[in-house]
This record gives C-alpha cells, sequence and structure tokens, in this order.
C-alpha cells in the first residue's frame, strides 16, 4: 500500500498541463478517437494516460459504460478546475514575458486627496486598456496600486518607499535628494458656510478674531511618521476634524462649521446657494501642487508603467482636470 507522501508525489506528476489539456480535449471531441485524431495520437495512448491519471488521483473520470466519453462528477470537476488551471498559466505566462519587457510588477500611487478622483480613474482605465505589443490579450502586467492621502501623507507614503509615484505634493517638499517634480498647478481655495451659520451674514472681509469663535472643520493629515500639518487654523478656536475633503464639504452643508475648500468642489454648492462665500482677512489661499516621483537611478531606469503615468501627467488637458473636475459620481 502507498504511503501519503507517494501519493501526494503521484498526483502532483499526474496533474500536468499535457494531462489538464488531454482531459479538455476529451470532453470537447466527445469521444476519445476524436480527440486522438486532434492531438495527434492513438486512442490506446491517450486511453492508457487516462487511467494513468486515473489512478494517480484514485478516482474514476469517465464512465465507462457508455459508448461516448462521458465524464463523472470527479471528471466535471477537474475539467472546470483544469480550464481554470491552464487560463492562469497563460495568464502567467503573458504576464511574465511583459515583465521581461520592462513593465513593473506593481506601481504604487498616493494621490492628494484634494484632487479629481474621477480624472484618476480615467487615467486608471486608459492604462489598462494598453496594448504592449500586437499580440498581448491583456494590459500592462503591471498590477496597480492607488491610496488616497492628505497633506503631508501623500509625500511621506514616497520618501518611505509605499508608492512609486505621488501626485498632489505641496511646495514645501520640492527640494530633496533622489526625487523628481513637475508642476501639476495651482489649486484656490474658498473660504465657505451655510446658508444660515452666522458668519453668512457678516461683513467683508471676516478676521480672524471673529473667525475663533466659530467652529472650523479640518481634514485630518494622514502622515504617520512625520509632523502632521495644520492648516487655517487659529488658535482657541474650535475644530470639527474629518477624515476627507469631500465629508468636510458634508459637514459644511450641515451647518457643522466653517473653512476653507477647493474652489472647483465648492463651485457647484455655491451656484446652487446651498454654501456662501465669503471674504476673510486672510491672504488669498493658492495651492500650488506637484507631481513627484523616485529618481536615484536616472531615467533609464524608470519602469513603462511609471513612464506611462509620468507622460499622462505632462497632459495639460490631465493635469486640469485633476485640479478641477470633481463633478461625478465619484465626487
Amino acid at each position: 500500500m502507498k504511503r501519503m507522501s507517494e501519493h501526494r508525489h503521484d498526483r502532483s506528476h499526474a496533474l500536468t498541463p499535457d494531462a489538464l489539456a488531454m482531459m479538455d480535449t476529451i470532453a470537447r471531441t466527445g469521444s476519445f478517437a476524436a480527440a486522438a485524431r486532434e492531438l495527434g495520437k492513438v486512442p490506446s495512448a491517450l486511453t492508457y494516460s487516462v487511467r494513468q491519471l486515473e489512478e494517480a488521483l484514485d478516482v474514476l473520470l469517465f464512465d465507462r459504460s457508455s459508448r461516448q466519453a462521458q465524464l463523472t462528477a470527479a471528471g466535471h470537476e477537474l475539467l472546470h478546475e483544469g480550464r481554470r488551471l491552464l487560463q492562469e498559466m497563460d495568464a502567467v505566462a503573458n504576464r511574465v514575458r511583459r515583465v521581461a519587457c520592462g513593465w513593473e510588477t506593481q506601481l504604487a500611487i498616493s494621490v492628494e486627496d484634494i484632487l479629481s478622483m474621477p480624472t484618476i480613474f480615467d487615467l486608471v482605465q486608459a492604462f489598462c486598456e494598453v496594448r504592449p505589443d500586437a499580440d498581448s490579450p491583456a494590459g500592462p502586467a503591471t498590477r496597480l496600486r492607488l491610496r488616497s492621502e492628505v497633506l503631508n501623507g501623500t509625500w511621506e507614503a514616497l520618501v518611505t518607499g509605499q508608492v512609486d509615484l505621488a501626485i498632489g505634493v505641496g511646495a514645501q517638499q520640492l527640494h530633496a535628494a533622489g526625487i523628481e517634480f513637475r508642476p501639476l498647478g495651482e489649486l484656490p481655495f474658498v473660504f465657505c458656510v451655510a446658508p444660515h451659520h452666522p458668519l453668512a451674514s457678516a461683513a467683508e472681509p471676516l478676521t480672524d478674531a471673529e473667525l475663533v469663535h466659530h467652529r472650523a472643520v479640518a481634514v485630518a493629515d494622514s502622515a504617520q511618521r512625520m509632523a502632521p500639518a495644520t492648516v487655517n487654523l487659529l488658535p482657541g478656536q474650535d475644530v470639527l476634524t474629518v477624515p476627507t475633503m469631500r465629508t468636510k464639504l458634508e459637514a459644511l452643508l450641515r451647518n457643522l462649521g466653517c473653512g476653507f475648500i477647493p474652489e472647483p468642489l465648492a463651485r457647484p454648492q455655491l451656484e446652487a446657494g446651498r454654501l456662501v462665500r465669503k471674504e476673510t482677512t486672510r491672504s488669498a489661499v493658492l495651492a500650488p501642487l506637484h507631481y513627484a516621483w523616485r529618481a536615484d537611478r536616472g531615467a533609464l531606469s524608470l519602469g513603462r508603467a511609471l513612464q506611462w503615468w509620468l507622460t499622462a501627467l505632462e497632459s495639460p488637458t490631465t493635469r486640469k482636470a485633476l485640479l478641477e473636475r470633481h463633478a461625478g459620481p465619484l465626487a
């Protein structure tokens, strides 16, 4: 009697791509004779191979009482799983071939929360539709990993090696060794309150002495290791902290506080009268943003996936959309 280890050894040697392809051919053609003709073998050789596979698995794969190649329940399961495995093996082979051609296994991207996620997903969709070559049945071999960050969190993700590309980096980080930067554009912020907020009817410009008495809504910096940044908060001011700019917008609409938000994000609410824009004595808030990536070893070391994204970000239309296009189902 064979030991358990020997049974496992037999099974692992029996379940080969050729054996799975043989099962698929027999089931598809409906008979051993037809399958043998398609595979260029004699029927007896095919019958012998099936019996070897059955012995190794210790199951019957075909009903011997039928003149046709009728699968048993075990045979159906093996055929189903075998076809899935063959597809996965083809996918792996294609993926390995594309990686060998310079496509990264994974590309991680951090995106500043104030940017347009509909535009980011437009870029993701375009990337996934790239065909590395004419014979490629699928998109790039690279798996994308997106993460949304706030303030210093976008930059921290890049410098700590958690991502390969950071989109929406502030101007305060423009002099870092081994990091390349390109301008994304400037994003204007406006101070807003709900129509029934006490400041909505106050005389302009609003002073810090007035603002300090009203709750501010702030988005928490997502940085874990770096010192978190605070923007436009006054000492002693009550603060409601929220995780994203879109939740800040919701808090403002519900009259839970006041604060600065990107003008393109506020625009539909201002036009509909659901928010009121107020001028303050503070200078106009204009946030210069950039995109950045590691360039320690020079441009020639960049993978093709990162090169694709950098090329896409060179488009003025794309950069403008990232800053302004907040309308849509994901806004």
